[in-house]
Protein backbone atom coordinates (compact mmCIF):
# COMPACT_ATOMS: atom_id res chain seq x y z
CA UNK A 1 0.00 0.00 0.00
CA UNK A 2 1.15 3.47 -0.83
CA UNK A 3 1.82 5.60 1.86
CA UNK A 4 -0.29 8.56 2.33
CA UNK A 5 2.02 11.63 1.61
CA UNK A 6 2.93 9.50 -1.80
CA UNK A 7 0.30 11.50 -3.27
CA UNK A 8 1.57 15.06 -2.02
CA UNK A 9 5.15 14.14 -2.53
CA UNK A 10 5.85 16.48 -5.98
CA UNK A 11 7.49 14.03 -7.63
CA UNK A 12 4.70 11.49 -7.22
CA UNK A 13 2.16 14.12 -8.53
CA UNK A 14 4.74 14.41 -11.90
CA UNK A 15 5.18 10.75 -11.95
CA UNK A 16 1.07 10.13 -12.05
CA UNK A 17 0.58 12.87 -14.48
CA UNK A 18 3.29 11.39 -17.27
CA UNK A 19 1.60 7.63 -16.28
CA UNK A 20 -1.81 9.76 -16.97
CA UNK A 21 -0.32 11.85 -20.52
CA UNK A 22 0.67 8.04 -21.77
CA UNK A 23 -2.75 6.12 -20.85
CA UNK A 24 -3.94 9.53 -23.20
CA UNK A 25 -1.70 8.95 -25.48
CA UNK A 26 -2.56 5.31 -26.06
CA UNK A 27 -6.20 5.79 -26.42
CA UNK A 28 -5.49 8.51 -28.99
CA UNK A 29 -3.19 5.53 -31.30
CA UNK A 30 -6.14 3.50 -30.53
CA UNK A 31 -8.76 4.83 -31.79
CA UNK A 32 -6.61 5.65 -35.05
CA UNK A 33 -5.83 2.61 -35.54
CA UNK A 34 -9.93 1.56 -35.23
CA UNK A 35 -11.13 4.43 -37.44
CA UNK A 36 -8.31 3.48 -39.83
CA UNK A 37 -9.67 -0.63 -39.99
CA UNK A 38 -13.46 0.94 -40.23
CA UNK A 39 -12.44 2.91 -43.11
CA UNK A 40 -10.35 -0.27 -44.42
CA UNK A 41 -13.77 -2.34 -44.20
CA UNK A 42 -15.76 -0.08 -45.39
CA UNK A 43 -13.79 0.39 -48.68
CA UNK A 44 -13.98 -3.31 -49.16
CA UNK A 45 -18.04 -3.25 -48.61
CA UNK A 46 -18.01 -0.40 -51.31
CA UNK A 47 -16.08 -2.80 -53.92
CA UNK A 48 -17.80 -6.00 -52.94
CA UNK A 49 -21.15 -4.64 -53.97
CA UNK A 50 -20.22 -1.47 -56.37
CA UNK A 51 -21.45 1.04 -54.32
CA UNK A 52 -19.65 4.14 -55.28
CA UNK A 53 -21.63 6.46 -53.56
CA UNK A 54 -19.58 5.42 -50.12
CA UNK A 55 -16.75 6.54 -51.76
CA UNK A 56 -17.11 10.13 -50.71
CA UNK A 57 -17.57 9.20 -47.13
CA UNK A 58 -14.36 7.19 -47.16
CA UNK A 59 -12.37 10.09 -48.61
CA UNK A 60 -13.78 12.65 -46.06
CA UNK A 61 -13.00 9.98 -43.29
CA UNK A 62 -9.29 9.77 -44.50
CA UNK A 63 -9.31 13.31 -45.03
CA UNK A 64 -10.04 13.63 -41.29
CA UNK A 65 -8.07 10.45 -39.69
CA UNK A 66 -5.22 12.19 -41.92
CA UNK A 67 -5.47 15.76 -40.21
CA UNK A 68 -5.66 13.91 -36.71
CA UNK A 69 -2.68 11.59 -37.50
CA UNK A 70 -0.69 15.08 -37.97
CA UNK A 71 -1.43 16.34 -34.90
CA UNK A 72 -0.20 13.33 -32.96
CA UNK A 73 2.72 13.31 -34.80
CA UNK A 74 3.18 17.51 -34.13
CA UNK A 75 2.47 16.52 -30.41
CA UNK A 76 5.15 13.95 -30.16
CA UNK A 77 7.61 17.29 -31.55
CA UNK A 78 6.79 18.56 -27.69
CA UNK A 79 9.33 17.05 -25.45
CA UNK A 80 9.95 19.92 -23.17
CA UNK A 81 9.10 19.31 -19.32
CA UNK A 82 6.17 22.09 -19.67
CA UNK A 83 5.08 22.05 -23.09
CA UNK A 84 1.97 19.99 -21.94
CA UNK A 85 1.05 23.14 -19.97
CA UNK A 86 -1.88 25.80 -20.44
CA UNK A 87 -0.20 28.84 -21.90
CA UNK A 88 0.09 32.29 -20.06
CA UNK A 89 0.59 35.25 -23.40
CA UNK A 90 0.87 38.79 -23.06
CA UNK A 91 1.07 40.94 -26.25
CA UNK A 92 2.16 44.59 -26.05
CA UNK A 93 1.74 46.78 -28.88
CA UNK A 94 4.82 48.43 -29.99
CA UNK A 95 5.80 52.47 -30.67
CA UNK A 96 3.37 53.74 -32.88
CA UNK A 97 0.33 55.18 -31.34
CA UNK A 98 -2.77 54.03 -32.80
CA UNK A 99 -1.58 51.85 -35.82
CA UNK A 100 0.55 49.62 -33.39
CA UNK A 101 -2.00 48.87 -30.85
CA UNK A 102 -4.18 47.80 -33.86
CA UNK A 103 -1.62 45.68 -34.96
CA UNK A 104 -1.56 44.28 -31.07
CA UNK A 105 -5.63 43.55 -31.19
CA UNK A 106 -5.05 42.13 -34.99
CA UNK A 107 -2.73 39.29 -33.15
CA UNK A 108 -5.06 38.49 -30.13
CA UNK A 109 -7.71 38.06 -32.81
CA UNK A 110 -5.45 35.63 -34.32
CA UNK A 111 -4.52 33.69 -31.39
CA UNK A 112 -8.06 34.03 -30.16
CA UNK A 113 -9.07 31.90 -33.32
CA UNK A 114 -6.24 29.81 -33.54
CA UNK A 115 -7.56 28.68 -29.82
CA UNK A 116 -11.05 28.22 -31.16
CA UNK A 117 -10.39 26.29 -34.00
CA UNK A 118 -8.50 23.53 -31.26
CA UNK A 119 -11.14 24.35 -28.97
CA UNK A 120 -8.95 25.68 -26.35
CA UNK A 121 -10.16 27.26 -23.59
CA UNK A 122 -9.53 31.65 -23.30
CA UNK A 123 -9.76 33.61 -20.16
CA UNK A 124 -8.16 37.48 -20.45
CA UNK A 125 -6.86 37.98 -17.28
CA UNK A 126 -5.88 41.88 -17.80
CA UNK A 127 -6.40 44.24 -21.16
CA UNK A 128 -5.60 47.87 -21.94
CA UNK A 129 -7.65 49.22 -24.85
CA UNK A 130 -5.82 52.04 -26.87
CA UNK A 131 -6.08 55.37 -26.47
CA UNK A 132 -8.33 55.40 -29.91
CA UNK A 133 -8.70 51.74 -31.05
CA UNK A 134 -6.79 48.49 -30.92
CA UNK A 135 -5.25 47.47 -27.31
CA UNK A 136 -1.96 48.58 -25.71
CA UNK A 137 -1.61 45.36 -24.02
CA UNK A 138 -3.42 42.37 -23.18
CA UNK A 139 -2.65 39.32 -21.25
CA UNK A 140 -4.72 36.24 -21.40
CA UNK A 141 -4.77 32.61 -19.98
CA UNK A 142 -4.81 29.66 -22.73
CA UNK A 143 -5.77 26.40 -21.26
CA UNK A 144 -5.69 22.98 -22.96
CA UNK A 145 -3.24 20.31 -23.34
CA UNK A 146 0.30 20.82 -24.90
CA UNK A 147 -1.32 24.48 -25.27
CA UNK A 148 2.67 25.85 -24.05
CA UNK A 149 4.17 23.28 -26.34
CA UNK A 150 2.57 24.79 -29.61
CA UNK A 151 2.15 29.02 -28.87
CA UNK A 152 5.72 28.81 -27.54
CA UNK A 153 6.92 29.22 -31.38
CA UNK A 154 5.09 32.67 -31.40
CA UNK A 155 7.13 34.77 -28.34
CA UNK A 156 9.13 37.20 -30.19
CA UNK A 157 8.50 40.68 -32.16
CA UNK A 158 5.53 40.13 -35.21
CA UNK A 159 6.04 43.07 -37.49
CA UNK A 160 3.03 44.13 -39.78
CA UNK A 161 3.71 45.98 -43.12
CA UNK A 162 0.25 47.66 -44.42
CA UNK A 163 -1.26 50.75 -45.59
CA UNK A 164 -3.06 52.35 -42.37
CA UNK A 165 -6.39 52.82 -42.54
CA UNK A 166 -5.59 55.48 -40.03
CA UNK A 167 -3.34 57.38 -42.21
CA UNK A 168 -5.53 60.01 -44.35
CA UNK A 169 -2.97 60.05 -47.02
CA UNK A 170 -3.14 56.29 -47.50
CA UNK A 171 0.67 55.75 -46.74
CA UNK A 172 2.55 52.21 -46.46
CA UNK A 173 3.05 51.96 -42.39
CA UNK A 174 5.12 49.59 -40.61
CA UNK A 175 4.13 48.79 -36.83
CA UNK A 176 5.83 46.04 -34.20
CA UNK A 177 4.27 44.53 -31.65
CA UNK A 178 5.58 41.67 -28.92
CA UNK A 179 4.30 38.30 -28.20
CA UNK A 180 5.47 36.85 -24.41
CA UNK A 181 4.46 33.43 -24.04
CA UNK A 182 5.05 31.47 -20.37
CA UNK A 183 3.87 28.26 -19.37
CA UNK A 184 1.02 28.09 -16.09
CA UNK A 185 3.65 26.38 -13.64
CA UNK A 186 1.68 23.73 -11.31
CA UNK A 187 2.85 23.01 -7.47
CA UNK A 188 5.54 20.96 -8.76
CA UNK A 189 7.44 24.15 -9.99
CA UNK A 190 9.26 26.23 -7.46
CA UNK A 191 9.65 29.90 -8.57
CA UNK A 192 11.23 31.10 -5.26
CA UNK A 193 10.33 35.25 -5.10
CA UNK A 194 11.31 37.53 -2.47
CA UNK A 195 8.75 40.13 -0.97
CA UNK A 196 11.12 42.30 -0.69
CA UNK A 197 12.02 42.47 -4.56
CA UNK A 198 8.79 43.36 -5.14
CA UNK A 199 6.67 46.64 -5.49
CA UNK A 200 3.03 46.50 -5.56
CA UNK A 201 0.66 49.31 -6.60
CA UNK A 202 -3.25 49.10 -7.17
CA UNK A 203 -5.37 51.23 -9.00
CA UNK A 204 -8.87 51.96 -10.79
CA UNK A 205 -9.19 49.29 -13.44
CA UNK A 206 -9.61 50.89 -16.79
CA UNK A 207 -12.17 50.67 -19.70
CA UNK A 208 -15.82 49.13 -19.35
CA UNK A 209 -17.19 47.62 -15.91
CA UNK A 210 -19.70 50.00 -14.55
CA UNK A 211 -19.44 51.51 -11.07
CA UNK A 212 -16.99 48.96 -9.65
CA UNK A 213 -14.06 49.88 -12.11
CA UNK A 214 -14.79 53.72 -10.88
CA UNK A 215 -14.90 53.26 -7.04
CA UNK A 216 -12.31 50.83 -6.04
CA UNK A 217 -8.81 50.69 -6.51
CA UNK A 218 -9.07 46.89 -7.40
CA UNK A 219 -6.84 46.51 -10.02
CA UNK A 220 -3.15 45.28 -8.99
CA UNK A 221 0.38 46.14 -10.63
CA UNK A 222 3.62 44.43 -9.76
CA UNK A 223 6.93 45.55 -10.43
CA UNK A 224 9.83 42.62 -10.22
CA UNK A 225 12.69 45.74 -9.13
CA UNK A 226 15.55 43.03 -9.83
CA UNK A 227 14.56 41.95 -13.50
CA UNK A 228 12.37 44.78 -13.90
CA UNK A 229 9.42 42.85 -15.28
CA UNK A 230 6.09 44.14 -14.81
CA UNK A 231 3.13 42.33 -14.44
CA UNK A 232 -0.82 43.45 -14.07
CA UNK A 233 -4.12 42.39 -13.49
CA UNK A 234 -7.42 43.75 -13.13
CA UNK A 235 -10.06 41.97 -14.63
CA UNK A 236 -11.11 40.25 -11.49
CA UNK A 237 -13.67 41.94 -9.21
CA UNK A 238 -11.27 42.00 -6.14
CA UNK A 239 -7.93 43.49 -5.09
CA UNK A 240 -7.20 40.11 -3.64
CA UNK A 241 -7.83 37.53 -6.64
CA UNK A 242 -6.36 40.20 -8.62
CA UNK A 243 -3.14 40.67 -7.11
CA UNK A 244 -3.30 36.14 -7.25
CA UNK A 245 -2.85 36.32 -10.72
CA UNK A 246 -0.71 39.23 -10.85
CA UNK A 247 1.46 36.69 -9.51
CA UNK A 248 0.90 34.38 -10.96
CA UNK A 249 1.84 35.91 -14.25
CA UNK A 250 5.20 36.58 -12.40
CA UNK A 251 6.32 33.49 -11.65
CA UNK A 252 5.66 32.57 -14.98
CA UNK A 253 7.10 35.20 -16.60
CA UNK A 254 10.17 34.78 -14.48
CA UNK A 255 10.52 31.00 -15.57
CA UNK A 256 10.45 31.61 -19.09
CA UNK A 257 13.39 34.53 -18.60
CA UNK A 258 15.35 31.98 -17.15
CA UNK A 259 14.53 29.31 -19.42
CA UNK A 260 15.61 31.57 -22.39
CA UNK A 261 18.88 32.62 -20.77
CA UNK A 262 19.27 29.46 -20.34
CA UNK A 263 18.73 28.35 -24.17
CA UNK A 264 20.67 31.37 -25.06
CA UNK A 265 23.77 29.51 -23.48
CA UNK A 266 23.46 26.67 -25.08
CA UNK A 267 23.03 27.87 -28.51
CA UNK A 268 26.21 30.11 -27.74
CA UNK A 269 27.73 26.51 -26.85
CA UNK A 270 27.01 25.16 -29.97
CA UNK A 271 28.06 28.16 -31.92
CA UNK A 272 24.87 28.86 -33.49
CA UNK A 273 24.38 32.65 -34.40
CA UNK A 274 20.51 32.52 -34.32
CA UNK A 275 19.18 34.83 -31.99
CA UNK A 276 16.57 33.38 -29.70
CA UNK A 277 16.13 36.83 -27.48
CA UNK A 278 12.56 38.14 -26.53
CA UNK A 279 13.24 41.20 -28.40
CA UNK A 280 14.15 39.62 -32.12
CA UNK A 281 11.95 39.86 -34.74
CA UNK A 282 10.71 36.67 -35.86
CA UNK A 283 7.61 36.84 -38.20
CA UNK A 284 7.05 39.66 -40.82
CA UNK A 285 3.23 40.17 -42.09
CA UNK A 286 3.26 42.20 -45.53
CA UNK A 287 -0.59 43.08 -47.11
CA UNK A 288 1.08 46.17 -49.05
CA UNK A 289 2.89 46.36 -51.81
CA UNK A 290 2.30 42.33 -51.71
CA UNK A 291 1.61 39.80 -49.56
CA UNK A 292 3.67 37.57 -47.57
CA UNK A 293 3.97 35.96 -44.20
CA UNK A 294 7.21 35.08 -43.63
CA UNK A 295 8.63 33.37 -40.64
CA UNK A 296 12.38 34.53 -40.39
CA UNK A 297 13.47 31.89 -38.12
CA UNK A 298 12.47 28.55 -40.33
CA UNK A 299 11.62 30.49 -43.85
CA UNK A 300 8.37 29.06 -43.92
CA UNK A 301 6.24 31.49 -45.45
CA UNK A 302 2.63 31.87 -47.69
CA UNK A 303 0.84 34.44 -49.91
CA UNK A 304 -2.30 33.88 -47.92
CA UNK A 305 -1.76 36.20 -45.51
CA UNK A 306 -6.21 36.72 -44.48
CA UNK A 307 -6.04 32.69 -43.86
CA UNK A 308 -2.87 32.98 -41.18
CA UNK A 309 -4.76 36.17 -39.61
CA UNK A 310 -7.86 33.98 -39.50
CA UNK A 311 -5.65 31.60 -37.08
CA UNK A 312 -3.91 29.48 -39.63
CA UNK A 313 -1.04 29.20 -37.61
CA UNK A 314 -0.20 25.07 -37.35
CA UNK A 315 2.00 25.38 -40.49
CA UNK A 316 4.24 27.85 -38.67
CA UNK A 317 4.16 26.04 -35.85
CA UNK A 318 4.94 22.67 -36.84
CA UNK A 319 7.84 24.26 -39.11
CA UNK A 320 8.96 25.57 -35.65
CA UNK A 321 8.87 22.56 -33.77
CA UNK A 322 10.81 20.50 -36.26
CA UNK A 323 13.56 23.58 -36.42
CA UNK A 324 14.06 23.17 -32.72
CA UNK A 325 13.95 19.54 -32.59
CA UNK A 326 16.87 19.26 -35.46
CA UNK A 327 19.03 21.45 -33.20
Amino acid sequence: MLRKDFWEDPKSKELLRERSLLLDQKKDLDSLSKRHEELYLLLEMAEDEGDLSILRDIEDGLEELDRDIGHIELTRLLSSPHDRNNAIVTIHAGAGGTEAQDWADMLLRMYLRWCDRRGIKVKILDIMPGDEAGTKSVTFLAEGLYTYGYLKSEAGVHRLVRISPFDASGRRHTSFASVFVSPDLDDVIEIEINEKDLRIDTYRSSGAGGQHVNKTSSAVRITHIPTGIVVQCQNERSQHNNRAIAMKILRARLFEREKAKKDTEKQLARGKKKEIAWGSQIRSYVLQPYQLVKDHRTGMETGNVGRVLDGDLDPFIKAYLQDQAST
